[in-house]
């Protein structure tokens, strides 16, 4: 960002402009129906955050943070969004389309500083950095609180909690910050009853050396696979219902990899992640598909001749507030095709 100083100053401007108008945004009352929250304060990613009251005007940097937000009930406090992957899902289109787009892609600082927020909610820490959105030194200095999902931060976090327990977090602590601590609640004991039917459902799964493998096919960008490493949610997923993610020796979220890699570790199943409404090249399911049946090696995988390939919306194998959905489908079609406890 250039000439930090003068775009902060411009930036404080705008904030304390939209805080003092009589009829902006900033002097909105609590939607209908919900009593003024009192102050919060919550640790997210290594940082104190504090705020005196709710949030009037939040922006969201990414589509996970989105979504959560409007699963939470707070489009009327959200200031902006942007970086949306794919499409909305149904359920909230009607709330997401009171939402003004900042950004169709990742926020510029100029772009941030034009909506004014009160606050900063982001899937992953490396949005907020210099040549993004701004880093959280500089927001802070501004007196911008800045959020970062507790799943891209696991070593600020108590040993021993899952990726989806981190998840659950972020609801909490979101339900605090804007006072909607009953709301969060529901939803993060709804998630954690979906977590806990899938791990009971493979209770009886062959464990050890027995149990399948499975590989994660997120994309297959200039022909080359990007597969679930075992960073990622997918190696969580594969655990709950009794699987093994085949790439869970590879310390990244999502590795490229070679095809014959692939073909390599031979997986007993294979789980596509479709991407369609991206709109790159190789991004849907049926291009996956044809890809792996068109490959020499990898077309004679027992997995893709006997057809075990299951197939989910590829941004719910990332962590949203729709991750379980993901879950839910990789049990059901594990059981599908023939891993039956």
């Amino acid at each position: 960002m250039r000439h930090p100083a003068r775009l902060c100053l411009v930036f404080a401007l705008a904030l304390a402009t939209a805080g003092c108008s009589g009829s902006g945004p900033g002097t909105h009352a609590p939607p209908s129906g919900r009593a003024p929250a009192a102050a919060a304060a919550i640790t997210s990613c290594g940082r104190e955050l504090a705020l005196p009251k709710p949030p009037e005007r939040a922006v969201a940097l990414d589509q996970s943070s989105t979504e959560t937000l409007l699963e939470l009930g707070l489009q009327d406090r959200m200031a902006g969004t942007a970086n949306l992957k794919t499409k909305i899902p149904a359920q909230y289109q009607a709330a997401y389309a009171k939402v003004p787009v900042i950004a169709p892609k990742i926020t510029t600082g100029e772009q941030l500083r034009a909506a004014t927020p009160d606050f900063t909610v982001a899937g992953s820490a490396d949005l907020y950095t210099a040549d993004r959105a701004g880093t959280r030194e500089e927001l802070a200095a501004l007196k911008v609180p800045s959020f970062v999902s507790a799943v891209d931060c696991p070593q600020q976090n108590p040993a021993g909690r899952s990726a989806f327990e981190l998840l659950f977090s972020d609801y909490e602590n979101l339900g605090k910050v804007f006072g909607v601590e009953e709301r969060a609640a529901r939803l993060a004991a709804d998630q954690r009853a979906a977590v806990a039917k899938a791990r009971e459902a493979a209770a009886a799964a062959p464990q050890g050396a027995d149990r399948p493998t499975v590989v994660y096919l997120y994309s297959a960008f200039n022909g080359m696979p990007y597969v679930a490493g075992g960073s990622g949610l997918p190696s969580e997923m594969s655990r709950i219902v009794g699987a093994r993610n085949a790439f869970d020796d590879v310390a990244e979220d999502w590795p490229e990899v070679s095809w014959e890699e692939v073909a390599r570790r031979d997986p007993d199943f294979i789980v596509v992640g479709d991407l369609s409404e991206r709109g790159r090249p190789g991004d849907s399911a049926a291009e996956k598909r044809a890809a792996m049946a068109a490959h020499p090696v990898v077309s004679k995988l027992e997995a893709v001749r006997d057809g075990r390939i299951i197939e989910v919306p590829g941004i719910e194998l990332d962590p949203s507030v729709r991750s379980v959905h993901a879950l839910g489908l990789i049990a059901a079609g594990l059981k599908d095709h023939g891993h039956d406890h």
